[in-house]
């Protein structure tokens, strides 16, 4: 049976109007004889708001008990859309996480999936029923249950598609695909028709929001194509594939800048500069199962030496904390925060033959007197953590410089 994955994120499904476009949707594209598995996130703001009210009745809320409350936003739109498809004249059926076999981790708010029984989707399937998937979750060895992080849908939708070994992926969002850079930010922005899996990833762990990393990770694993579309409209999106055939990495440099301004710096200062330091202090962020970002260590000067690294911000509390132990029992100096930093990357596999991409990146970023705090590269992309207030400006400048104002697409 050729099975079909697609994904609906909030926005197409924030309201009964819009369930309502989505399920004539997919019984539009819904075939005699094939397989459809859609995945659905939480009506538009219902999780941000189900985090703010339960921070009202405890700021520090238990996490376990955090995903036990927002792991019901997705519940809610999948059964409400099922409820639709049903009334259209379709067979629907919707499932948790814990009901199409997802088994994760006991990290709850960011779990990881490390299994996933497909029996019940397939009895599902081979009724030729519609499967309406709870995205964004899962459950552990003891039965709790866990969500996937921010953007977890995704990840929900690219692992089914790779247990059912489904022809494709649709990512349906409020965007029409994937663009150079945010247009919001940069109106010369333009769609690009296909990337490849490494370029995506790049993107997609700096601050692009059009689909999560850990989704394209697990495409790139099992070799899922996506294509991201938008919900709203029948036109085509962005094919993300192994390999880009039909253009020439030659020609194409960088193919696209991101901006992320959703991390915070933390610098520990009077690091003592001896062997094994580093390594307790990061093993002790890493077993409070806290992603460190970019790092930093300063010149040792008279033995000691200072640390700088960067967080997502939602972090920034336990991690503060978290140090200002480490520093006491190293006897360190010091630990300083700024919350008011950007990170801006660009992303491009033929960079990695082109010399002179750092040096343009950072003439750009002087013209517009913009400071650089850190630094971080890779084959593909280079990443400058800069003020806050100077990112979307630093985001304009490195598109124009690298020759990204187009109106034309990317193929």
């Amino acid at each position: 049976m050729k099975i079909t994955v697609q994904k609906f994120g909030g926005s197409s499904v924030a309201d009964a109007v819009r369930i309502q476009k989505v399920a004539n949707r997919i019984i539009q594209t819904k075939k005699p004889g094939e397989g459809l598995v859609v995945v659905v996130s939480a009506m538009g703001d219902t999780t941000d708001e189900l985090i703010d009210l339960a921070q009202q009745l405890n700021p520090a809320p238990p996490e376990r008990e955090m995903d036990q409350l927002i792991s019901t936003g997705e519940q809610i739109s999948s059964a409400l859309l099922a409820m639709t498809l049903e009334a259209g004249g379709a067979k629907a059926v919707s499932l948790t996480g814990n009901q199409v076999g997802i088994q994760t981790d006991d990290s709850h708010t960011k779990a990881r999936i490390f299994k996933i029984d497909p029996g019940k989707m397939i009895e599902e399937l081979e009724q030729d029923r519609i499967v309406v998937v709870a995205g964004f979750q899962g459950i552990n060895l003891k039965k709790d249950v866990t969500t996937l992080g921010r953007g977890g849908s995704d990840t929900t939708a690219v692992a089914l598609a790779a247990v059912l070994d489904a022809a494709s992926c649709e990512i349906y969002t409020d965007v029409d695909g994937v663009y150079t850079a945010d247009p919001r930010i940069v109106p010369g922005a333009f769609k690009i028709e296909r990337i490849c899996y490494d370029e995506m990833l790049e993107l997609a762990s700096l601050g692009t929001k059009v689909i999560q990393n850990r989704a394209v990770e697990f495409a790139k694993k099992f070799d899922v194509v996506l294509h991201v579309r938008s919900s709203f409209h029948d036109g085509p999106g962005t094919l993300v594939t192994e390999e880009v055939e039909d253009m020439s990495m030659e020609q194409v440099v960088i193919r696209g800048v991101s901006l992320n301004q959703e991390e915070a710096k933390l610098t520990i200062t009077l690091v003592p500069d001896k062997p094994g330091i580093a390594a307790r202090i990061f093993k002790s962020i890493a077993e409070a199962n806290i992603n460190v970002d970019m790092i930093i260590q300063n010149v040792s000067a008279q033995g000691f030496t200072d640390v700088s690294f960067t967080v997502p911000r939602p972090e920034l509390a336990k991690t503060s904390s978290l140090l200002e132990k480490i520093a006491r029992e190293i006897e360190a100096g010091e630990v300083s925060v700024e919350e008011k930093i950007a990170k801006v990357s660009i992303v491009g596999v033929g960079m990695k033959s082109h010399p002179g991409v750092a040096a343009t990146m950072f003439e750009t970023l002087a013209r517009e007197k913009i400071n650089i705090m850190m630094i971080s590269t890779s084959e593909i992309k280079i990443s400058c953590v800069v003020r806050a207030e100077d990112g979307e400006r630093a985001v304009r400048a490195l598109h124009t410089a690298f020759g990204l104002d187009r109106e034309e697409e990317a193929g």
